[in-house]
């Protein structure tokens, strides 16, 4: 079981992540490979074929569980700074984790030795497959990555401020639960966090599907969660329903409202003209999909709750009369 010991300190200071975490994704995805998902299978199988041979060291390193070694996924807000801060990890950390991934049932990889001893070539062999699945994985779909964490982030905050955080923890993973002010999660591992005042940030991933997993960063707490709509489903292109009910346009300007927008960034995000995206918001606020306030001269978009509902398949059943 994983307990999450809160403080009253801690519930204020419950956050969202501003934008996925590429490595945590990266590492992410790569126990994605290996995990027996029935919803990955089609894509697992279509990756597998064309991620190229010098990803391999990755698969070694990283389990189906994702519980590899933490100085893989360090937080950062860019792919080459978290590479850096991967090859720039102080050797004792890079012991540390190795040792504790190979207690914990990992079969010992000869050249993982190499790493703990700063051995040049191997590193360079692990620079090399993280680049590798980074390009096969990660830059190919960043683009529907960023839209998945925006529309789960946006749909979260939602559920904040409709249920409050109590009820907005537990819809995280099934079985969420509260014991005084300690949250429960059904794991495998007995672990207990006590979060001793720095508050925890959520940081939900489309790659992920297991029980929610839980990382200290120096002094910040990250809890990762499955997101409502994984990859496989941002991915299908067959998932074109928004579109035909709304309109290419529409639908894609929806999209980029998960986050507020001005009719600028709105343009220029789609290459549209101005005139063309203040027609489509217009009848998107018709719909009541979006709302807009204006702060001077500048008009501000985002989506209702209605139009997030929408957009990740979440709707609220209809209310009787």
């Amino acid at each position: 079981m994983l307990r999450l010991c809160f403080t009253a300190e801690d519930l204020l200071q419950v956050t969202f992540a501003d934008e996925p975490a590429p490595m945590v994704e990266l590492t992410l995805a790569i126990a994605a490979l290996q995990r027996p998902d029935p919803l990955f299978t089609p894509w697992r199988r279509r990756t597998l074929h064309t991620l190229p041979r010098s990803a391999g060291p990755l698969l070694e390193l990283v389990p189906a569980t994702a519980k590899g070694p933490l100085f893989l996924d360090p937080m950062s807000r860019g792919f080459d700074d978290g590479l850096d801060q991967v090859l720039s990890a102080s050797t004792p950390f890079v012991r540390t984790e190795l040792s504790r991934v190979h207690a914990a049932g990992r079969r010992p990889i000869p050249w993982t030795r190499l790493l703990a001893d700063r051995d040049r070539e191997a590193w360079q062999i692990l620079e090399h497959a993280v680049r590798s699945v980074h390009a096969g994985i990660l830059a190919r779909s960043w683009d529907r990555i960023r839209a998945g964490f925006d529309a789960e982030r946006a749909w979260r905050v939602q559920s904040l401020a409709a249920q409050g955080i109590r009820a907005t923890l537990t819809g995280l993973a099934p079985g969420a639960r509260w014991h005084g002010t300690t949250l429960e999660f059904d794991s495998t591992d007995d672990i207990e966090v006590t979060l001793d005042g720095h508050g925890i940030t959520l940081l939900p991933s489309v790659f992920w599907t297991g029980r929610p997993l839980v990382g200290r960063y120096a002094q910040s707490t990250f809890l990762v969660y499955p997101a409502v709509t994984p990859l496989p489903l941002l991915d299908d292109p067959t998932a074109n329903a928004l579109a035909t009910l709304l309109g290419r346009t529409r639908a894609a300007i929806l999209e980029q409202l998960t986050r507020p927008r001005t009719t600028t960034d709105l343009a220029s995000q789609l290459d549209l003209a101005k005139s063309s995206v203040s027609e489509h918001t217009k009848a998107l606020r018709a719909a009541r999909l979006t709302i807009a306030h204006r702060d001077g001269k500048t008009v501000w978009h985002s989506c209702t709750p209605l139009g997030l509902g929408l957009l990740t398949g979440s709707l609220p059943a209809p209310q009787e009369g």
